[in-house]
């Protein structure tokens, strides 16, 4: 069945995990000691509704400050699709955890206080969103009970987003807007009696129609070797095979390829997927493929088509956030994972950080600290085949990962 990963953004209160528990409960998708723990949890808390949000927040600091701090992985399915919702936090101080979040997902929902309207951490979250290119984008005005389902003040919030789109760099994203109140459950997987006005879908129906050409990008096939496998038995004496995920678009047995750094030229033989052979697979398919030629390929080598050749260089420009607590500074030195590959890199400079209120500012900074989003030059040891992660989300991006600790501290998306 098709998965569709969905992130979650709003701002401290905004209703995300109270969200996130009404589209489980409404589609019927919280086990029954579950239901029995919110319905007690309610009542001790004197509430006459029940408290949703009890199904997400997980850690006790979650339950007892009432905000979530911890990235929530949320799995449920319907007829006709499964999900997979990041459930993650609103803080400015999390927004490491919020570009987690979104990094792996194909589309957003990004919550609106319909009493508040866009506010900083809104446009944060869009920006996040933007930058990450999540094509899909569900704003939804939540607690629409609380402004009498108003539709002026629904119009209102549509507008004010509509500004931050504007202003966006990315362009190619796909914004609707659904008025809902997750508590009461108006238009998340029911209509709501309440917005007559309102003529679109609910969420739920929304994110049924999403269909994989509306999340992805049209981009060139890219095929790092995760590892070669040679089985050596006796029925697969001579077979050599090459494993790894495709990113990016398709390939077909009869592709004319190339054999990245080597650039060795060969044909597509076969398409393995298990004890099956096909003819052609797709992006995101985990497959062993074989050539016609017998030529030396190894772990963290890329195959390509032959007319769609990455860039090659051992500078990069990139965008990066940080998430280390030390903070990046010029000079210093990371592992920078691209990929299969791991190799080490050099800062050369930090050119700027990054507004993320869609000002445009930019302000030249000598060093970038936890969670902030800067322009960074890097010199990698040897050379990288790469394209832009406007190109292709896949191949253009990188994370740094700290030497003494082995952490993970900063995430990278290359610049064109």
């Amino acid at each position: 069945m098709e998965v569709l990963k969905i992130a979650t953004a709003g701002s401290v209160d905004d209703g995300k995990s109270t969200l996130i528990g009404r589209i489980l409960y409404d589609t019927n998708s919280l086990t029954d000691d579950k239901l029995e723990a919110i319905e007690k949890n309610s009542r001790s808390k004197g509430y006459d509704y029940l408290d949703f949000s009890l199904a997400t927040d997980g850690l006790v600091a979650e339950r007892e400050q009432g905000i979530t701090i911890d990235v929530a992985h949320i799995y449920f399915s319907t007829n006709k699709r499964s999900y997979i919702i990041a459930d993650t936090p609103g803080h400015i101080e999390y927004t490491r955890n919020m570009v987690t979040g979104a990094s792996t997902s194909q589309a957003s929902i990004i919550l609106v206080d319909a009493r508040n309207g866009v506010i900083e951490q809104t446009k944060r979250h869009f920006f996040i969103n933007n930058l990450l290119r999540v094509k899909e984008i569900i704003v939804a005005v939540n607690k629409m009970d609380l402004v009498n389902f108003e539709e002026g003040r629904f119009n209102e919030i549509k507008d004010q987003i509509q500004q931050l789109v504007d202003s966006a760099s990315y362009k190619n994203q796909n914004i609707t807007f659904v008025p809902i109140s997750a508590l009461k459950g108006d238009n998340v997987v029911k209509k709501s009696e309440n917005t007559t006005w309102y003529t679109g879908e609910t969420l739920l129906e929304h994110l049924e129609k999403i269909e994989n050409k509306d999340v992805y990008e049209e981009a060139q096939a890219r095929f790092p070797v995760q590892t070669v496998i040679r089985p050596k038995t006796d029925e697969y004496h001579d077979f050599r095979g090459y494993a790894g995920k495709i990113y990016g678009g398709d390939l077909s047995v009869g592709d004319e390829v190339v054999i990245l750094p080597s650039e060795t030229k060969s044909k597509i033989k076969e398409i393995h997927f298990f004890n099956e052979q096909f003819q052609s697979a797709k992006r995101g398919s985990s497959v062993t493929i074989t050539l016609e030629d017998n030529v030396n390929v190894s772990r963290g080598d890329m195959i390509v088509k032959a007319n769609e050749i990455p860039n090659v260089s051992k500078s990069l420009n990139a965008t990066i956030c940080w998430m280390d607590n030390n903070p990046l500074k010029p000079l210093s030195k990371y592992y920078l994972q691209h990929g299969v590959n791991n190799v080490a890199t050099k800062i050369e400079s930090i050119d700027s950080i990054l507004a993320t209120d869609f000002s445009g500012e930019t302000t030249e900074v000598s060093e970038l600290n936890l969670n902030d989003i800067g322009k960074v030059q890097l010199k990698v040891n040897k050379p990288l085949f790469y394209d832009s992660y406007d190109e292709n989300k896949g191949n253009g991006a990188f994370i740094l990962i700290d030497s003494q600790t082995n952490t993970t501290a900063g995430v990278g998306f290359i610049n064109g």
